[in-house]
């Protein structure tokens, strides 16, 4: 599977997915780390994908979600955004409705 196929396929399959530097057990970013510590705090299960692993990784990413940086969150196939967009939607009390829909079948 060529590594574009295999995120959408990933974005797709995972109701929640992170792509991130490092992994939830380990971040490798401050970035990163945010969005884990919110995803933490929701109790929400979610795959992590580490973009250090392979660069292509990224670059792929990057081309289907037009979006330059890491982390990116995705909920139900659809990219929410990196650290600053999930930090204020959490902020606001949006992410958790976001979250929801995942726990509820949308």
């Amino acid at each position: 599977m060529e590594m574009k196929e295999q995120i959408v396929s990933d974005i797709e399959t995972n109701p929640i997915i992170l792509y991130m530097k490092g992994t939830k057990e380990m971040p490798m970013c401050g970035f990163s780390n945010s969005v884990v510590q919110v995803l933490n705090h929701y109790g929400v299960e979610y795959k992590d994908v580490n973009v250090l692993e392979d660069p292509m990784i990224r670059i792929k990413l990057s081309e289907h979600s037009n979006w330059p940086t890491i982390p990116q969150l995705f909920v139900k196939g659809e990219l929410i955004g990196g650290a600053d967009i999930t930090m204020e939607l959490h902020q606001n009390g949006q992410l958790l409705d976001i979250l929801d829909k995942v726990g509820n079948g949308g």
